[in-house]
């Protein structure tokens, strides 16, 4: 199975890669593999592997019939975006277990799991079923019992997974970290529907992170110097995110709600930032940075 697994991401990669690609370009590229062993891939095999990717991975090989050329069918943002992290969540897992001698010195994060609760949220997700779950709040001392959601969907920060949906007691969307929780049950013939208009994608849209609130999104400028202005362009903070480039510095431009994530994440990049609009994100910077020198005194 595990040669199997390599043969169908070689081919996801290697068509997504290319773009547009005959089946005889294909053979070419894959006798260059290792896994080939210099031979070439028999018509039959290749759609065998074709099949099986298709299914395992969930995405749809087609074929230009005027061209005879492969590509990948596009499908909308977040299945893509899924596609993607599943190809590189397997193209990973597969290579650290065949990682044999060297295993010692790959260094992995120690991360909470979300296996034991992703797959029922999302059967949840699929039937539009509430669920029911304990759940251990880092700001109580006691967890809470018989929290009764209706999941809308799931995201992961950070390397943790959450739930996002309406609480049915408070009447209101709250968010949940999966690590937290326990006796997560399904409550089947308990369904609902989601708000008429409701996106994920929107939901969060004016944010960085986890949090949100009802605020109104603030034009944001971060005069930032050179080296994390590099990271800033690779890895932007949010999707509104735009660069005035000068000698000496950068100044990012975002239109974000002032949350605690973002203030978080403004304040583990120390001097390397200055956040100069608005005043009111300036001033919560500004006092976070006296309150934790004031430690030190």
């Amino acid at each position: 199975m595990r040669n199997s697994l390599k043969c169908y991401l070689w081919l996801v990669d290697t068509i997504r890669r290319y773009g547009h690609i005959t089946f005889e370009e294909l053979n070419k590229q894959w006798k260059l593999s290792p896994l080939s062993g210099g031979n070439p891939l028999p018509l039959r095999t290749f759609h065998t592997y074709r099949s099986a990717a298709e299914q395992l991975l969930d995405v749809t090989i087609a074929c230009n019939r005027s061209t005879y050329e492969y590509y990948i069918k596009g499908g909308t943002d977040g299945q893509r975006t899924i596609q993607d992290w599943l190809l590189d969540s397997m193209a990973l897992s597969d290579a650290l277990r065949s990682a044999g001698d060297v295993s010692g010195r790959i260094v992995l994060e120690n991360v909470p799991s979300a296996r034991e609760h992703l797959p029922l949220l999302i059967d949840a997700l699929k039937q539009n079923t509430r669920v029911r779950f304990a759940y251990k709040a880092h700001t109580r001392a006691q967890r809470t019992t018989g929290i009764e959601l209706e999941p809308y969907f799931v995201k992961i920060f950070k390397q943790l997974w959450y739930v996002i949906g309406y609480n049915v007691k408070d009447k209101k969307i709250k968010t949940y970290a999966l690590d937290r929780m326990s006796d997560l049950t399904l409550l089947a013939g308990s369904t609902f529907s989601m708000p008429e208009g409701f996106t994920p994608s929107a939901y969060f849209a004016d944010c960085f992170g986890i949090t949100t609130n009802q605020n109104e999104a603030k034009h944001i400028v971060l005069r930032v110097e050179p080296t994390q202005a590099k990271y800033f362009r690779a890895l932007p903070l949010h999707h509104s995110q735009q660069e005035e480039l000068h000698d000496t510095y950068s100044v990012f431009h975002y239109k974000m709600r002032i949350t605690y994530d973002l203030r978080e994440e403004l304040l583990s990049h120390g001097s390397a930032i200055e956040v100069m609009q608005p005043p009111e994100l300036r001033t919560i910077i500004i006092d976070e940075l006296q309150r934790a020198l004031k430690q030190y005194q």
